[in-house]
């Protein structure tokens, strides 16, 4: 007896027996960095009939039976599966369920699908949509823009950390940067140099919004996918529009350059630059160790969770005065720990939110 056919909408968490078809847009590893990069398990996003996305998950241990075929592109039968809910933080798609594979589940690969499959899906944001989602690590959601400028700190050889900005300027005109980290970045890098013309659209999948100082950061995570002009259809309307705005003149400059000055300076060095130098828009990576956190000769306020400034107490809920909401109901208490840097200290904003800290990028050299 065949087994009915429904759609990623028609499922209930739960164990399905059912049969979806669906195609594979892009996968990529899950790993454990605090266990030295161990392999937890592959997410895979894949699109049914109706332009839903859903989210896969085959764990470590069951990998090997289906990582031959998968293959970015191809059409799958799926059946067999449980269906559980998604997590609440960094969702990769707009449905609240997931599947994940169990011993029972199949997976086979079509040639003639029943209905025509979608070739691809994206859940683009806008500016606006950015900031809203920023610092809440929610959604991972997908951008397109028109690449600017690309700064990086890759050399030859590549150190142990490496960073890549990408100005890009989205359909509303707004610009923003995306920044690449370690192995990721150096790919990035080493991609745009082999490439023989500098792209003009990225396509980019599965970023982190951020805001820092007031500003909209994006961060590639481990799902980013990048596509260049004309590998997708969105790239490939935008790369047209761009062509027809531009008088297609080659570029003076190329788009990768071998931006950074790569030089290790100690805190005092980087104040005495600051105060000494002419006035310049120059980008520094700064690394150091927090010693200790002064809380009696220090300062602490509580602080909007979206755009850092003092919230103002009132009779019943804290109010910020800046880019975030009136009532912040998860509010964060900063106070100064002091980095060293082996050359010096100096104070710096520690953000402590839901059990966790890091050094904020503002620091006050002292």
């Amino acid at each position: 007896m065949a087994m009915a056919k429904v759609f990623f909408s028609d499922l209930k968490t739960g164990r399905c027996s059912s049969v979806v078809e669906a195609r594979l847009l892009r996968f990529w590893e899950a790993r454990n960095v605090k266990r030295g990069g161990e392999l937890m398990w592959m997410d895979l996003l894949m699109v049914d009939v109706n332009s839903t996305v859903m989210q896969v998950t085959i764990s470590a241990g069951r990998l090997p039976q289906f990582r031959e075929i998968l293959r970015a592109g191809t059409m799958f039968s799926v059946s067999g599966f449980d269906v559980s809910r998604c997590a609440q933080n960094f969702r990769l798609t707009d449905s609240s369920l997931m599947i994940r594979f169990n011993e029972s589940t199949s997976f086979q690969e079509l040639t003639e699908p029943d209905s025509p499959l979608p070739d691809e899906a994206f859940r683009f944001r806008n500016h606006s949509e950015l900031i809203g989602l920023a610092n809440t690590n929610t959604q991972l959601p997908d951008i397109i823009g028109e690449i600017l400028s690309v700064r990086s700190t890759v050399c030859d050889p590549p150190e142990e950390k490496n960073r890549v900005m990408v100005t890009l300027k989205l359909d509303s005109d707004e610009t923003v940067t995306l920044s690449f980290f370690d192995a990721q970045a150096v790919a990035f890098h080493k991609q745009l140099e082999t490439m023989r013309v500098d792209p003009k659209v990225m396509v980019i999948t599965s970023i982190n919004p951020k805001i820092v100082g007031g500003r909209l950061f994006l961060n590639a995570t481990s799902g980013t996918h990048v596509y260049f002009d004309k590998k997708t259809r969105a790239g490939d309307a935008l790369f047209y529009k761009l062509v027809a705005r531009d008088t297609g003149l080659p570029s003076a400059a190329p788009l990768l350059r071998s931006y950074a000055k790569v030089e290790t300076m100690t805190i005092a060095d980087l104040s005495s630059f600051i105060v000494s130098a002419e006035s310049q828009e120059i980008d520094f990576l700064c690394t150091g160790k927090v010693v200790r956190v002064d809380t009696e000769k220090g300062w602490c306020y509580v602080a909007c969770s979206k755009c850092s400034k003092k919230l103002q107490r009132t009779e019943s809920a804290f109010t910020c005065g800046g880019d975030g909401d009136d009532d912040d109901d998860n509010p964060n208490i900063k106070t100064p720990p002091a980095a060293d840097d082996q050359g010096g200290t100096s104070k710096a904003r520690k953000k402590t939110d839901a059990g966790t800290s890091n050094v904020v990028k503002k620091a006050r050299a002292g």
